[in-house]
């Protein structure tokens, strides 16, 4: 990473820090995800941790995963996420996927994996190299405070930035449920790179599929959003 780029994602961060601020969401940075399946449960008990950061079934250190929290000025838990660094070397994510893709399924869900699939898009073919999973996004829509207000773009991009400043990524990609993504979510999250179609599951009680978009970013994509305004994105 030059020192532009370190440049530029300290200052990002430092006014998603005060925009936040402003919206009164204070941010906390973490990496024992035992300590954040301990918050999950007691502020978001619907959505228990999911699979892909479960330290039981993934191999999580400081060194190559962290997670993200928000909370109001009452110590409420608002926002989640998360992000996991891999290396794939000359091994196409689209290959890789299609070995391990029930390690991803939606949280919470008894899902059929014999009846679910994962169909590479054209994105999934060219990322290799140091590749990271963005995952756990949640941002709480019961007060109607933040939703709307433009938040969600400052929170993502200040994952984007973390995982830049920790890891300089070669890409970032993750899955967002299709009725999520046609509403504009991967736009406001800051994705460039959306491919439809991309999962399908089955829930065991269920013949109605859930499908799932992959969205996605290169390294160059991300230092783009680095050189844009955040106070733009803000209503």
């Amino acid at each position: 990473m030059s020192i532009h780029d370190i440049y530029d994602g300290a200052q990002l961060i430092a006014a998603s820090m005060d925009i936040l601020t402003r919206h009164k969401i204070s941010i906390t940075v973490g990496e024992d995800f035992e300590e954040y399946r301990e918050t999950l449960a007691e502020w978001r008990p619907d959505q228990p941790l999911g699979a892909p950061f479960d330290p039981n079934l993934q191999t999580m250190t400081a060194s190559n995963s962290f997670w993200i929290v928000g909370r109001d000025p009452m110590g409420k838990v608002v926002h989640t996420q998360a992000m996991r660094m891999f290396e794939l070397g000359d091994v196409a994510l689209s290959d890789h996927m299609r070995e391990h893709f029930i390690e991803y399924p939606p949280s919470s869900l008894d899902i059929d994996f014999e009846r679910s699939r994962y169909r590479a898009g054209p994105g999934a073919r060219q990322i290799r190299g140091r590749v990271c999973y963005h995952g756990e996004v949640w941002l709480d829509g019961s007060t109607g405070q933040y939703r709307g207000s433009g938040v969600s773009s400052v929170l993502g991009r200040f994952a984007f930035m973390t995982a830049m400043l920790r890891w300089s990524p070669d890409w970032v990609f993750g899955f967002m449920p299709k009725g999520v993504a046609w509403k504009g979510f991967a736009e406001r999250q800051g994705y460039m790179h959306a491919e439809p179609g991309v999962l399908r599951w089955y829930r065991r009680d269920s013949d109605l599929p859930l499908e799932g978009f992959m969205v996605y970013m290169a390294r160059d994509d991300i230092r783009y959003l680095m050189s844009m305004p955040l106070h733009e994105l803000v209503a």
